[in-house]
């Protein structure tokens, strides 16, 4: 019968242990030569155990031979020269002859003569231990710069916000490690309003034109509800509209996120890479987060501020226009020279008056035709007072009166430089008349370029200011009023037939004195009153043939050449009695000189019937007329006169 030895025993289970140890052992002798090694020891070095056996443990671990022979000695009482765990770090040395940082771990009495070290490949936690700073130092750097950045737009000056955001957007594009990076702000409905954009030095920037939602619908769709768009690869957008402007614009990866503000998606950030696909970790996801918070409270101010400069704009100009209103209305006090209100009793008075009350509760425009001195502006100040608007005051303007190169700024104002002495920004008629009405006086002597802007008011009720570009919408009751036969006008070339139409919406025609003669007693009557309280006469009657002989007269001037009569008459007097002289000329019609246009219109139209409208050439209109043909065209154009079918 075997009896077994015990000692023997336990020593091969010993042996056993050591071979199927997870980490690689050896034992070494006195000498520092090796005499036992594991498997795993022969995994890491690459020998097998007959290759290493009885050679130097320096062959696998340079310089160990002296720390397991210091650990002997100290295991024996001796002072130690060495100890395993200072002095330089150890290296293990493959049999390919690599090497790896390595940690000894010593047992010396564990084999009783023999040295017994486990040895650990630090490789790995090296490794990690690179990678946890790695990650300190990048979780730092990004802290840095999102302090960095919170700290330049906090007090930034507004107008240097987007530089700002520019030198932002490189600093946290370098740290997140993106190729480009870019803020765009949304206008109402999603419109895009400005942006800025940052992008690697080798890197194209982002043409921001085509950031738009036709060609991005689903990005726009999920930014605009709120949710963040993110995409390591085109081929994951679900859009094929989206995925053809990403490819067009090079974008491979992206992660682009809605800032709102009150509740309201006002902008975008997206972080992009161009030459090379990225997905976005978690942490990367979390860091762009804070980025886009911090942007958006530069969003938010810029909002802010950009709400107060329009309040403040729309208050300055409330204010420049009640000033300007309250100049305009005291001149035109002083200046209105037609009684304060409509008197008569005849029946043509009466109809028209009729048809004003009709017209006064829209909001439709009239045209006011009739002979000069009619009252036309007071007939327009009646429909104003009975509408809807006369919490207002109307405002005035005399197309005459104002010269040809001024018009077009008096009613549509003009922006500061728009031309040579425009040295500040004027409001317009059209912009004081807003919730009002405007009364166009003389409109047929219009020129046709002012005419062209005064038809866009018309249909669309918007107009630009010189200068500018940008449309200001009016809510305007148009009146206009005229002397001139326009049909007249249209047909000579000198009034746009598309703009007559507009205006010809409620015609009134306001007949001349002669046509209400019963309505002169009134007249006199009323004016004899306001010049005795002007002049400071007192007049009891008024002679019954002078009234007769008034209501004889044809008055051409009409209304206006009444009053002129009534005033000289009330200068001149010195009873209380008033007589009142005719003026000199008693006819009908009175001679009119003709306006210098009218003259050369006559003159050219003449030569050119003379020369069978041949325009050059000897003998041609141009030679007689002394011009060039061209110059002779462009008058013709201006002039209305256009060759006579046949000639």
């Amino acid at each position: 019968m075997f009896v077994a030895d015990p000692a023997a025993e336990q020593a091969a289970i010993s042996g056993l242990a050591f071979d199927a140890a997870p980490v690689a052992g050896l034992a070494v002798d006195r000498d520092g030569r090796i005499v036992l090694v594991n498997l795993e020891l022969e995994r890491q070095f690459g020998y097998s155990r007959d290759d290493v056996i009885g050679t130097s443990v320096d062959v696998l671990i340079p310089g160990a031979t002296g720390i397991l022979t210091n650990s002997r000695r100290e295991s024996s009482g001796q002072s130690p020269d060495d100890d395993c765990s200072g002095g330089p770090a150890l290296r293990g040395r493959r049999k390919d002859g690599s090497e790896f940082p390595l940690e000894i771990a010593v047992n010396p009495a564990a084999a009783g003569p023999f040295v017994v070290a486990s040895i650990t490949d630090l490789t790995e936690r090296q490794r990690a231990e690179a990678e946890q700073r790695a990650a300190l130092e990048e979780r730092l750097a990004f802290e840095r710069a999102i302090a960095a950045l919170s700290s330049q737009l906090i007090n930034v000056p507004a107008e240097q916000i987007d530089d700002v955001i520019r030198q932002g957007l490189e600093l946290t594009g370098g740290v997140v490690q993106v190729d480009r990076a870019g803020l765009i702000r949304l206008g109402p409905e999603g419109a895009l309003r400005s942006s800025v954009v940052w992008a690697m030095p080798e890197v194209r920037p982002v043409d921001v034109s085509l950031l738009v939602s036709d060609r991005l619908p689903w990005t726009f769709e999920q930014l605009l509800s709120g949710e963040p768009v993110s995409f390591a690869s085109v081929e994951a957008v679900p859009d094929e509209i989206d995925r053809k402007c990403y490819a067009d614009i090079g974008t491979r990866s992206l992660v682009a996120l809605p800032m709102s503000v009150e509740g309201r998606v006002t902008a975008f950030i997206g972080f992009a890479t161009i030459r090379s696909e990225r997905a976005w970790s978690p942490e990367v996801r979390h860091r762009l987060n804070v980025i886009a918070s911090v942007f958006a409270q530069v969003v938010a101010r810029q909002q802010r501020d950009d709400a107060l400069q329009a309040a403040m704009e729309e208050t300055q100009r409330l204010k420049n226009q009640l000033h300007v209103e309250n100049v305009f209305l005291r001149t035109e006090a002083r200046d209105r020279l037609a009684p304060a209100e409509i008197v008569g009793r005849s029946p043509a008075l009466r109809q028209v008056l009729a048809q004003a009350d009709q017209v006064a509760s829209t909001d439709s425009t009239v045209l006011l035709l009739g002979e000069t001195g009619t009252g036309k502006e007071l007939f327009a100040s009646h429909i104003h007072s009975l509408g809807a608007r006369r919490g207002r005051p109307m405002v005035r303007v005399n197309c005459a009166a104002i010269p040809a190169t001024l018009i077009e700024s008096e009613l549509f104002g003009r922006e500061k430089g728009a031309f040579t002495g425009a040295l500040a920004r004027q409001v317009g008629r059209f912009e004081l008349a807003d919730h009002s009405t405007i009364f166009l006086d003389e409109i047929g002597d219009l020129p046709l370029d002012v005419q062209v802007k005064l038809l866009r008011v018309l249909e669309e009720r918007k107009f630009e200011r010189l200068g500018s570009p940008r449309p200001i919408s009016v809510d305007t009751r148009i009146i206009a009023a005229t002397h001139r036969n326009l049909e007249q006008r249209v047909a000579e070339g000198a009034f746009r037939e598309d703009l007559y139409y507009r205006l010809n919406v409620f015609p009134i025609q306001v007949p001349p004195l002669r046509d209400r003669a019963e309505d002169i007693p009134l007249l006199v009557q009323r004016l004899v009153d306001e010049f005795s309280r002007t002049f400071g006469k007192r007049i009891e009657t008024i002679e019954r043939d002078t009234i007769t002989a008034l209501q004889r007269y044809s008055w051409p001037g009409n209304i206006r050449e009444l009053r002129n009569v009534v005033e000289r008459a009330m200068i001149v007097t010195t009873s209380r009695r008033l007589a009142i002289p005719l003026p000199e000329s008693t006819s009908s019609a009175v001679a009119r000189s003709p306006k210098l246009v009218d003259v050369e219109r006559e003159h050219i139209l003449a030569v050119l019937e003379s020369s069978s409208w041949r325009i050059r050439g000897a003998g041609g209109a141009a030679a007689r007329l002394g011009m060039k043909p061209t110059t002779l065209e462009t008058r013709m154009a201006k002039l209305g006169l256009k060759r006579p079918a046949g000639n």
